[in-house]
């Protein structure tokens, strides 16, 4: 699951970069590349259940789930949205560069701001290529799923359900001032099993250079199943 503003293609190199008993399944929300002319999600509570019911026939393998920023709090919510449908629940679930959704959001929203100031605050996250945010054309085609996305992010309202019970692995940026280590500490509260949280070289786009996340990524993945859980 991509970040705020993020797609399918963001995950487009990570089968040559897994094993090849790995199937990358990547999620395309609406509002971006094939699906442009689709309406974004506002809310969290309708994407996570339209999620749930989408990938429902496929939940007879073995799956984890893996979302980045944004992507963390989706998984983590559509990992609830299984449980409350009696649904397979996934295996292990990987969040990265987020926050545990317990902790309060201290910053300002910004989803709702003119267009300009909205840029401004972007360039803090360093997730857009400033070639894209002096662009125009492209800009206009940005934005309103970019709003969107923090719209998703800035009207959530963490509600207390029992801990999960898959392992949750957490991966942050060494260099990321947006969430610190004691934020992904925390996701420790949202388990009864197994956590870990890693730190990697990187901003909060740490991303970008997957080839140490996904390492460590293949690894759980293998220690769970040579453990037989």
């Amino acid at each position: 699951l991509p970040f705020a503003g993020g797609s399918a293609s963001t995950f487009r190199t990570w089968s040559t970069l897994l094993p090849a008993d790995i199937e990358v399944c990547a999620i395309q929300p609406p509002g971006r590349e094939s699906r442009i002319a689709e309406a974004p999600f506002t809310q969290l509570a309708p994407l996570v259940q339209t999620l749930a019911y989408i990938i429902q026939p496929y939940l007879t393998l073995p799956f984890a789930l893996f979302g980045h920023s944004l992507g963390a709090l989706i998984a983590f919510e559509l990992t609830r949205q299984l449980r409350r449908e009696q649904l397979p629940e996934p295996r292990q679930l990987f969040v990265s560069a987020r926050r545990a959704p317990q902790l309060v959001d201290t910053d300002a929203p910004i989803h709702q701001l003119p267009d300009a100031e909205f840029v401004q605050e972007l360039r803090r996250y360093n997730g857009t290529p400033e070639a894209v945010l002096r662009h125009a054309e492209l800009l206009a085609l940005l934005l309103p799923v970019l709003r969107a996305d923090f719209a998703l992010h800035e009207t959530y309202v963490y509600l207390p359900e029992p801990p999960l019970d898959c392992p949750i692995v957490a991966f942050g940026g060494l260099e990321d001032s947006l969430v610190q280590q004691k934020d992904l500490a925390a996701w420790r509260s949202q388990t009864r099993q197994r956590f870990d949280a890693h730190l990697l070289p990187g901003d909060h786009f740490f991303i970008n250079n997957p080839r140490a996340l996904l390492e460590l990524l293949s690894q759980k993945l293998a220690d769970h199943y040579s453990s037989g859980q």
